[in-house]
């Protein structure tokens, strides 16, 4: 492989030498990139490679330090996202900018041209009949906070097209989209790319690279690797490009009976935030050496069942059980003292403190083991901080600096280390390779792996589906805080996972 895909006739994008410096850092050193009209284009790269700088610059949030930035053969020099959007930019952010009380409608048309203005019903009409044109299910008079998650983001897109974007740039867009929600999202970028639009696809799942690119760069380290065609490459290659080593993608998850109950969850309702239901009546079993996967779209009560579960949320009713002891109501110290393990979605903030160093984040669970009357013994807390972080191959420029100066995937696995330090009989994880990129994910999953083999009854909610069969023995998946059915994970349908994920009555084996 040379390195460089040949190049489709016809430029929609063209970055040259692209540089960007942050304090301390290059995020982009001397980047190209050319993207056609009419392709799919995959921007890969770990986390911190410089892909979403480098998307910040072509959609107008930051300038570049130095190099060239062409849309259709012009230069620009973007002073904000607003020039972007003129010259035919669109970006559909992994995390949306919509306004919730406003409609569909109102939410395309904001931000479009002052020049251009329609009616309330008119408005309508045209986002009906792009959404018609485009095989986009969306009512524009509904209001947005009624949207599911996988709703809000075609009306993401719509903006882009009622602004006739010539460029797409889609961030994550399959994270929190159900597997039928993926395949039709994938027909619609087709669709926009046929029409010789050009998408820029940001992902780290390989599969779905695979599936509807036509081309894909691979960034690490701030750096340009490769221009590679899709069909001239495979997983295997692109994943080594992206993290400098061969990847394992199968992990070994061997077969082994599975032990007593050591979770228990009966009958458990809970209400969410805003005061409404976010769990009803969910029953569950973890046993000693299994691994229960959680599959659901964001927001259906996976949270709140995590919470609950670790003392942080009360139930309204129900029993939570650990070893066969009750401890609905018992402090987290309480659980904690009884088995329980608990890395939660929320890595910093609920997790760890961001500003404290990896000493005290370690403590922070740890403190009578350390403490000598009134004192703290640091130099202990110091040297069992130091084994942990070898032992979890967790990378940190000093154990003494904020975490929050670590990358996503050494803060996960100092989070872990924390929880497994204190060796759980049962262990409850949620989203833990969450924007991870593969070489994290790799070392996430193989730690989970070995808990369930050293018989740790693990408890795991993920929204990444291809995760759940791959490290689950069976699967429950929850829809609107109630559990549809449980599944065994051994062949399982992704094709049913995906509709009881949607709302459709399951099956429980």
């Amino acid at each position: 492989m040379n390195g460089r895909a040949a190049e489709p006739a016809g430029g929609a994008v063209e970055l040259r030498g692209i540089v960007k410096r942050f304090p301390g850092i290059i995020a982009n050193d001397n980047v190209d990139l050319s993207v056609a009209r009419g392709e799919v284009h995959a921007l890969l790269g770990e986390n911190g490679a410089g892909k979403t700088t480098l998307m910040s610059i072509l959609s107008g949030a930051y300038r570049p330090d130095a190099g060239t930035v062409s849309v259709g053969g012009v230069a620009m020099s973007f002073r904000s996202p607003k020039q972007a959007i003129e010259a035919g930019i669109g970006m559909v952010h992994q995390h949306f900018r919509l306004v919730q009380p406003l409609s569909v409608a109102e939410n395309v048309l904001l931000g479009a041209p002052s020049s251009f203005r329609l009616a309330g019903k008119d408005t309508e009409d045209r986002v009906a009949e792009l959404a018609e044109a485009y095989g986009i299910r969306a009512n524009p008079s509904a209001k947005i906070w009624q949207l599911s998650v996988g709703e809000q983001q075609r009306v993401e897109i719509l903006k882009a097209l009622f602004r006739e974007a010539a460029v797409l740039i889609l961030d994550e867009p399959t994270a929190v989209l159900t597997p039928q929600e993926a395949t039709h999202l994938f027909s619609i970028m087709r669709k926009i790319a046929s029409e010789g639009r050009a998408v820029i696809f940001i992902s780290h799942k390989l599969d779905e690279v695979m599936a509807v690119a036509d081309r894909v760069t691979v960034l690490r380290a701030g750096h340009k690797v490769a221009t590679l065609a899709t069909g001239d490459s495979n997983k295997a290659e692109l994943a080594r490009l992206m993290v400098g080593r061969e990847v394992m993608f199968r992990v070994a998850r061997g077969d082994h009976e599975a032990g007593a109950p050591r979770l228990t969850v009966t009958s458990l309702s809970a209400t969410g935030d805003l005061g409404l239901p976010a769990l009803r009546d969910v029953a569950l079993e973890v046993r000693a050496g299994e691994i229960l996967g959680v599959a659901g779209v964001a927001g259906n009560g996976q949270r709140e069942l995590t919470e609950v579960i670790a003392g942080l949320r009360p139930a309204t009713s129900g029993v939570v059980a650990i070893g066969g002891r009750d401890i609905s109501g018992a402090t987290p110290a309480e659980r904690i003292g009884a088995g329980l393990g608990y890395v939660p979605e929320d890595r910093l903030g609920t997790g760890l403190i961001p500003s404290l160093g990896c000493i005290d984040n370690v403590m922070l669970k740890r403190t009578d083991e350390f403490a000598r009357g009134l004192f703290i013994d640091k130099q202990a807390a110091e040297t069992a901080t130091s084994e942990l972080v070898e032992r979890f191959d967790v990378k940190a420029s000093s154990l003494h600096d904020p975490v929050s100066l670590m990358s996503g995937g050494n803060i996960q696995k100092l989070l872990l280390a924390r929880e497994l330090s204190a060796e759980p009989q049962t262990l409850v994880v949620a989203q833990p390779t969450a924007g991870l990129d593969v070489g994290a994910t790799e070392a996430i999953r193989g730690l989970l792996l070995e808990q369930r083999d050293a018989g740790v009854a693990v408890l795991l909610v993920s929204e990444d589906l291809d995760e759940l069969l791959a490290l689950c023995d069976r699967i429950a998946v929850m829809y609107e805080g109630a559990v549809m059915g449980v599944v065994g994970a051994a062949g399982a349908d992704r094709e049913q996972i995906g509709l009881m994920m949607a709302g459709s009555a399951g099956i429980r084996t």
